[in-house]
């Protein structure tokens, strides 16, 4: 685990975490997009065969971050949930339960169809977005025209964003980024059970690939 590259954004310190998630240290805040908890549970109960161990893994990982930046607040932004309730939910509800004293909101993404009771009964609230100071947290992301009709800077994910490396013999991996564009940051997918879409990015853009214990720009 890293200790994060730090990113000045609007005048906000960020950390970008190679867990793909961002620390705000000035709100002790964790940002994280597109968790997609139970995606495995959908999958097994869909008959597919996918190790059940998987499905621990990001809430593990969740955990470490917690336990190292001892954040005060997350702020989900959107997908939290894969689909509709499943065996990993009580997984999930424990989980809750261990960090109650975390405040934890939710943006809700276009995957998160289960009945927002049952985050309010986990005491996470959920909203359509979220304005904190300079930033506006949604889930999908915004159009030109979109982020012209906004005063803030937008944070959001949905696309599970990922940038392709080429090297000198032409081999190439993909990883997953976080993006910065001139109004509109696009952060990578947290949960390791999702695939990565290559994005074009413009030539402003400030693009940070994800290795496995670090970030670099790239």
């Amino acid at each position: 685990m890293s200790a994060g590259l730090k990113f000045t954004l609007q005048g906000e310190e960020l950390l970008l975490l190679s867990e793909k998630a961002i620390y705000w240290p000035k709100h002790k805040a964790l940002i994280a997009a597109d968790v997609h908890l139970g995606k495995v549970g959908h999958f097994r109960k869909s008959g597919f065969a996918v190790p059940a161990q998987l499905a621990n893994e990001d809430l593990v990982c969740l955990a470490r971050i917690i336990e190292q930046h001892h954040p005060e607040k997350i702020w989900f932004l959107g997908d939290l949930f894969h689909s509709d309730m499943n065996a990993d939910w009580d997984a999930f509800a424990a989980w809750r339960n261990r960090y109650a004293y975390i405040q934890m909101q939710l943006v809700i993404g276009n995957h998160d169809i289960i009945d927002e009771v049952h985050y309010h009964q986990l005491n996470i609230s959920t909203h359509n977005e979220l304005q904190v100071g300079p930033f506006l947290m949604l889930h999908h992301p915004q159009t030109p025209v979109q982020l012209q009709q906004h005063n803030s800077y937008v944070f959001c994910g949905h696309i599970h964003p990922g940038v392709t490396l080429v090297g000198r013999g032409r081999q190439s991996v993909t990883l997953p980024c976080f993006t910065f564009g001139a109004r509109q940051a696009i952060l990578p997918s947290f949960g390791k059970f999702t695939g990565q879409v290559n994005l074009r990015h413009e030539r402003t853009d400030k693009v940070f690939g994800v290795l496995k214990d670090k970030v670099i720009a790239v």
